[in-house]
């Protein structure tokens, strides 16, 4: 069976074509990544404000643990955008460690004592699952690789078997000591 042909412009009279389409809106799409990042570094820089702030005056550790969190949720949302604009895709990783300091967070702005039993085993079964996630996304090396280190990429730089498998041992290795690669 002999696949159809397709053109590169959309219409035959060539209106449109297909690629520049397609470039622009990728251009369009970094540029609203671009402004949410300086819109993240701009809500860090206030929040890390207010933490100043709130040390200066009488000390409530509930508030400036929750905006400490808050900070750190921020910065791994940046880097979740950073990861966005190298690869053009979702680092599911990064985005599982967001959720998991967002439902800690939640935890420590409302208090562990003051949540429901069923909100408990809720949040407990949510945990669990992310963990479960966070585990296969550790274990599987190639749905965090970054264009930075295509040489340490196995589905970008297919060599010998033994090439293959020395990187498996590395990134698994480094998810379970959490030290750099080198």
């Amino acid at each position: 069976m002999q696949k159809r042909f397709k053109s590169r412009f959309l219409f035959c009279d060539r209106w449109l074509d297909r690629h520049a389409i397609v470039r622009n809106m990728e251009a369009f799409q970094d540029l609203i990544v671009i402004i949410l990042c300086l819109g993240l570094f701009a809500v860090m820089l206030l929040q890390l404000w207010g933490i100043l702030i709130a040390l200066t005056q009488p000390l409530d550790y509930k508030a400036v643990t929750a905006k400490i969190l808050f900070v750190l949720i921020l910065v791994e949302l940046f880097r979740l955008l950073m990861v966005y604009l190298q690869e053009h895709s979702i680092a599911v990783g990064v985005a599982v460690e967001v959720t998991i300091v967002s439902v800690l967070r939640e935890i420590v702005v409302h208090g562990a004592l003051e949540i429901s039993g069923i909100h408990t085993a809720a949040i407990c079964g949510l945990l669990l699952i992310l963990g479960g996630l966070l585990i296969v996304c550790a274990k599987t090396p190639h749905m965090d690789c970054i264009s930075a280190n295509t040489k340490l990429c196995p589905i970008v730089h297919k060599g010998s078997q033994e090439r293959h498998n020395e990187l498996e041992f590395q990134y698994s290795r480094h998810y379970d000591e959490h030290q750099p690669l080198g």
